[in-house]
């Protein structure tokens, strides 16, 4: 799959992922569905792993090159995750939750793994 094909799922995939988060805060669907969470990190971790794809014009995904997406989406992930604490805890008076953060980072790397999964037959050998 070349860069210019790879653009499609990529704005695609941030649209949807938009639309669902501006639908989430306005129904609250991140306090009354308590998995949405999961969904959206899962999702924002398949875009990255689309976005490193891009960005860092992978031509094949067969060995360092995935270990170096996951660790581009694990930085990513780490950097949500900071900010959300730090949002949370000042703004909010939200107290930290240590499951929640290591759940949301398990979710973004396996949306990254589905999307290396993904590009795995589009991407020349």
């Amino acid at each position: 799959m070349d860069r210019k094909n790879l653009l499609i799922p990529i704005v695609s995939l941030i649209i949807l992922i938009f639309i669902m988060n501006f639908l989430a805060n306005k129904f609250y669907w991140y306090f009354s569905i308590w998995y949405f969470d999961i969904i959206m990190h899962f999702l924002g971790g398949f875009w990255l792993g689309l976005v490193a794809v891009y960005c860092f014009s992978y031509q094949s995904l067969s060995g360092s090159p995935v270990f170096k997406i996951l660790a581009f989406i694990l930085l990513v992930g780490l950097g949500w995750e900071v900010f959300e604490i730090l949002i949370n805890n000042f703004a909010g008076q939200i107290p930290f939750n240590i499951i929640d953060t290591l759940l949301d980072i398990v979710f973004d790397i396996s949306g990254g793994l589905c999307a290396i999964l993904y590009l795995w037959k589009k991407l020349p050998k």
